[in-house]
C-alpha cells in the first residue's frame, strides 16, 4: 500500500512516532513540568510531536513555534552539530525553533513564549482618517 504524499504537508517516518510514543510515556523531569504550564495556558502545544524524520519536545501549530529543552549534553560538538541541522530543516519549513535550558523555571519559559509570540504578531494598520481599514 502506497501513501499519497500531500503537497506541503509535514510527513512523520515511522521511527519519529515510535520515537514520539517513547518520549511521551517517558517524559523527563523539566518536560513534565513544563507541558504542566503549557496545558494551562491559552497556547496549543503538542508535546513529544513527530515532525518529519524528527520528534520534537513542544509545538504549537498556530504560531509555527517549537520549543525544545536542552540538557548538557547539546553542550558536545557533535550534539550542538546535529541541532544546527535539525533546526535549519525545522526553520525551512516555515517554524521558529526556541531553546532552553532544563534549568529554567517553566513559568519563565511561559513569558518568553508569549513574549515571542506577541512580538511577531503583526498589528493592523488603521486607516488615515480613523476609520475602518487602510484600502489602496
Amino acid at each position: 500500500m502506497r501513501l499519497e504524499r500531500t503537497p506541503g504537508a509535514i510527513h512523520k517516518s515511522d521511527r519519529a512516532e515510535k520515537a514520539a510514543r517513547r518520549m511521551r510515556r517517558e517524559p523527563t523531569y523539566s518536560e513534565r513540568a513544563l507541558w504542566k504550564v503549557l496545558r494551562k495556558s491559552d497556547l496549543h502545544f503538542r508535546r513529544q510531536a513527530p515532525f518529519g524524520p524528527y520528534t520534537v519536545d513542544f509545538v504549537c501549530h498556530r504560531h509555527r513555534l517549537i520549543v525544545e529543552l536542552d540538557g548538557g549534553v547539546h553542550d558536545l560538538p557533535s550534539v550542538a552539530a546535529r541541532d544546527t541541522a535539525r533546526e535549519a530543516w525545522l526553520t525551512g519549513r516555515g517554524y521558529r525553533v526556541i531553546r532552553f535550558r532544563n534549568s529554567q523555571q517553566p513559568d519563565e519559559i511561559l513569558q518568553v513564549i508569549h513574549a515571542r509570540i506577541s512580538a511577531d504578531t503583526p498589528t493592523p494598520n488603521p486607516s488615515p482618517q480613523g476609520g475602518g481599514e487602510l484600502m489602496e
